[in-house]
């Protein structure tokens, strides 16, 4: 039980590690809000999956009336949340990015305007 908590827990905090690494390299506004947001959306996914874990652990051992036997279902609520929430504040933030101008660093082809971007 324990070795897989700690596999949860590396696992989060690996993402997590890989979304600020990729906060701090990428270049433009939409690589950075995709390293934003999906690597911490995974890594607090398996983070809240180590926590549902341990609780559930807790849960059976000392039976319903301990304190953490609640901690899973918050957990579990917290983590639906944070899918729904982090998915549609991603779209909404690129979409304004979009409207406001702000262009990629790289070369695309643009599907929106139909257009090529250019550096």
């Amino acid at each position: 039980m324990n070795i897989a908590l700690y596999i949860f827990i590396g696992i989060g905090c690996l993402f997590n590690l890989i979304g600020v690494i990729g906060l701090h390299r990428f270049p433009d506004f939409y690589t950075r809000l995709h390293a934003a947001t999906k690597c911490t959306t995974f890594g607090s996914i398996f983070l809240i999956i180590a926590v549902m874990i341990q609780s559930i652990a807790i849960w059976t051992t000392e039976g319903i009336s301990s304190p953490e036997s609640v901690l899973s279902i918050h957990s579990f609520i917290a983590m639906i949340a944070l899918v729904l929430t982090n998915a549609t504040g991603a779209h909404a933030i690129a979409r304004a990015g979009h409207r406001s101008g702000v262009k990629p660093v790289r070369a695309v082809v643009d599907d929106i305007d139909g257009a090529k971007i250019n550096d």
